[in-house]
């Protein structure tokens, strides 16, 4: 098998409800409620993409009462013939197939050759695309990742996905002196660029969108989250780095690709939702990029992304 596509991917959410007034009402994504074995779950489309919102404690996410980004799913028309072709490429699938989202089956790949990613083979899902002015796509979704190398060679080398790019993310702080005199003028010395904070970054094509693999530069500095400060990368470090800590290598965050960043946040700003950016800034890929407040987003971290070129 040569590559994948996304089908959907499964959110734990604090407050299902919430965020999907939230998705359906400010940023217009097109909403169908789907089979979920004891009820109904809520499922937006996004791009060719879909995000389903499950409560905590929830089966179809084992249980999991933690909010976050639980799984993926890799459409598999035929599961048996694409379990084999990922057995074939030293994936296994541990298990046997259980029932999915909207009455298909899915099963599950080892996360221990799958970079901690949780991952499903599933039934593609049947949604109609949505039409948003704020919404293109999924732009990416961000990993937590304890080794760039082990996730492209289960990724890249393993199931055949493209690496889009490859990246370091670092913050400098530069120190100026200045020795000014009345009689001799003025000496500038800049000092030895200091590293703060610093990613190293691995895009990986799965569909329409890519797994973005985030490693902590240097393992030795454990970052800086400042809570209710504009993101920064030393704050992107602080975040992975803690995330590692806490849960191990795995799913982090969501991203969604607007053709106006500043208007998206704006249009979540003004129906209260809290931000941690309320105007974009630069990221990664020549790109602007903005984060919700997970309290604004059901307790998932949840950012934009407007590409510049």
């Amino acid at each position: 098998m040569s590559g994948h596509r996304i089908a959907y991917v499964a959110l734990v959410v604090r407050d299902v409800d919430a965020l999907a007034a939230v998705l359906e009402r400010q940023l217009g994504l097109r909403r169908a409620d789907l089979d979920a074995g004891s009820g109904r779950v809520p499922v937006f489309s996004v791009g060719g993409l879909g995000v389903a919102l499950y409560s905590p404690g929830h089966p179809y996410v084992d249980g999991q009462d933690r909010p976050g980004v639980h799984h993926i799913a890799l459409a598999a028309g035929d599961l048996d013939a694409a379990a084999e072709a990922v057995a074939r490429a030293g994936i296994p699938t541990p298990g046997r197939s259980i029932a999915s989202l909207g009455g298909g089956r899915r099963l599950a790949l080892d996360p221990a050759r799958t970079a901690g990613v949780a991952t499903w083979l599933a039934t593609p899902l049947d949604l109609e695309p949505s039409r948003s002015p704020l919404v293109e796509r999924m732009d990416h979704l961000g990993v937590a990742s304890a080794d760039n190398g082990a996730a492209i060679d289960a990724w890249s080398r393993g199931l055949g996905c493209e690496i889009e790019s490859q990246q370091t993310d670092v913050e400098l702080s530069l120190a100026v002196e200045s020795f000014t005199s009345d009689r001799y003028g003025a000496v500038y010395h800049t000092r030895p660029a200091e590293l703060v904070g610093g990613l190293r970054v691995a895009f990986i094509t799965a569909g329409d969108c890519e797994l973005e693999f985030l490693q902590n530069f240097d393992p030795r500095q454990a970052g800086r989250v400042d809570a209710g400060a504009a993101g920064t990368t030393r704050q992107d470090q602080g975040a992975i780095a803690r995330f590692i800590a806490s849960r191990g290598a795995g799913l982090h965050h969501l991203a969604l690709k607007t053709p106006d960043i500043d208007a998206a946040l704006a249009a979540l700003g003004e129906a209260g939702v809290p931000l941690i950016d309320r105007r974009g800034r630069p990221g990664s890929r020549r790109a602007l990029i903005g984060f919700v407040h997970p309290s604004g987003a059901g307790g998932v971290l949840v950012h934009f992304v407007q590409r510049l070129a």
